[in-house]
């Protein structure tokens, strides 16, 4: 695990995992406005990582080049479209326009896509992929990084609408008169190749004028706050609330991840223990950006120029985890330790072994009940009664003392006077039963439907 994604998750996770992501491109290169709106998803497939603010602008490189045709060979692949024997007339490909066309093209002229006969020119322009000016198509132009990007993000969208294809997510939608809010329940991670999203995820988001999260992560200030909540500010260390073997497990571990010996030392329990099981749950699967679905709608809404709300404030979700008590923060960061040490190579234990191996047939279930739309089949695995009925001093409380909350702020969208759409993406175990904002709004009487 990178020592920068690391630091990405103790930015950013609360129990809500939260990844924060620039929404917009700083200096010294700002990106085109046509290529704005491209960003949230060109970030969550892997098309640009965290430096592209260093080379939107520049011309592309052939190595920047394969790296973009893997990222769309890798994505056509999982579709497992029907192959098609490639035309025997090799294409040059290089860094104009017409050679990164090209590049774009072979990837999908493997499968047996219609019109992928015609050639790269009619083929990617009757997708929508190439758009030229007044002047054309320009394809002896040297190809810039952003011109390359949106070409292989269109190509990877076009076709997997196409297909009806991409991850559908836990989405409903209410309405009262004209007011429309569409609710998508979330899981605050990247895994299980969960990008692209479905068409009708990201058409929803878009038409909507304000899309609403359970914190705003473009709040700077709330952001400042976790940051203070999740350290010490009265002089102590992580040593001194923790046992000497624990302290050592969180040096080696430090360590494994390329970080200096007291780097974590200002962290509290919580917040190194939400840190290390958020990682424990990537996998081989999760993008190279491990852009959390919650991110990835903030980043497509704030592009899209939509006004962002949150339901909760950084103040209150963060005082629910650093309310808990000395002794479960230690033994919450110790349980999560043991479980990352795993994916570290550590001394295997049978417990944490059988621990691990439910987790991740938990997450691989979550996972596909998610991406396939399917909220019974996620209300039966995630369980979320016996999440409730725990004795665990954590679990109850973030949705018994959320939930309620949550059904009252999605009611007030809905009776905002006038004619409106919103768009609310809050983590999925707070729209099921028991307790549910699904089930909250349709009993106080509004019309609640799953989206085709």
């Amino acid at each position: 695990m990178k020592r920068s994604l690391f630091k990405k998750a103790l930015a950013g996770f609360l129990s809500t995992a939260l990844l924060i992501l620039p929404v917009l491109a700083a200096e010294p290169q700002q990106p085109a406005s046509w290529a704005v709106s491209q960003l949230a998803d060109s970030y969550a497939l892997g098309l640009v990582d965290d430096n592209y603010t260093t080379y939107i602008q520049s011309p592309v490189t052939m190595d920047q080049l394969e790296t973009m045709t893997t990222v769309v060979s890798n994505k056509l692949a999982l579709l497992e479209l029907e192959p098609r024997t490639a035309d025997a007339v090799g294409l040059v490909v290089d860094t104009t326009r017409g050679g990164v066309m090209n590049a774009l093209y072979q990837e999908a002229a493997t499968y047996d896509l219609p019109g992928v006969e015609e050639g790269p020119e009619a083929f990617l322009t009757g997708l929508g992929v190439v758009q030229g000016d007044g002047a054309g198509l320009a394809q002896e132009r040297t190809c810039t990084y952003q011109e390359a990007m949106v070409m292989a993000n269109r190509l990877i969208l076009a076709i997997y609408d196409g297909q009806d294809a991409g991850s559908k997510g836990l989405l409903w939608k209410a309405t009262n008169g004209d007011n429309t809010l569409y609710l998508l329940g979330t899981i605050h991670l990247d895994r299980d190749n969960v990008y692209p999203l479905h068409k009708s995820v990201r058409d929803a988001i878009q038409a909507s004028e304000e899309v609403i999260f359970e914190l705003d992560l473009n709040d700077l200030e709330g952001i400042a706050l976790l940051q203070s909540l999740q350290t010490y500010q009265d002089g102590t260390t992580l040593a001194d609330h923790i046992s000497p073997e624990l302290y050592q497990r969180v040096q080696t571990a430090a360590a494994a991840l390329g970080m200096g010996p007291n780097d974590l030392d200002l962290y509290k329990p919580w917040a190194l223990a939400s840190t290390f099981s958020t990682l424990s749950m990537m996998d081989d699967t999760t993008g190279a950006n491990a852009m959390a679905i919650d991110s990835y709608v903030n980043a497509a809404a704030a592009n899209g120029g939509k006004a962002i709300g949150a339901v909760e404030t950084y103040a209150f979700q963060g005082g629910i985890f650093d309310g808990l008590s000395p002794e479960y923060q230690e033994t919450y960061l110790d349980s999560a330790l043991a479980v990352f040490e795993m994916t570290l190579g550590g001394e295997p234990d049978p417990e944490i072994e059988q621990a691990a191996q439910l987790q991740e047939e938990m997450l691989s279930a979550i996972f596909a009940s998610w991406k396939d739309r399917d909220p019974e089949a996620f209300a039966q695995v995630y369980d979320k009664q016996a999440i409730i009925n725990s004795t665990d001093e954590l679990n109850s409380k973030l949705f018994t003392q959320r939930d309620p909350g949550m059904i009252e702020a999605a009611a007030g969208y809905l009776e905002t006077e006038g004619s409106h759409t919103y768009f609310m993406a809050v983590g999925a175990g707070h729209m099921v039963d028991p307790g549910g904002i699904v089930s909250g709004l349709k009993a106080l009487g509004y019309t609640v439907e799953l989206v085709p």
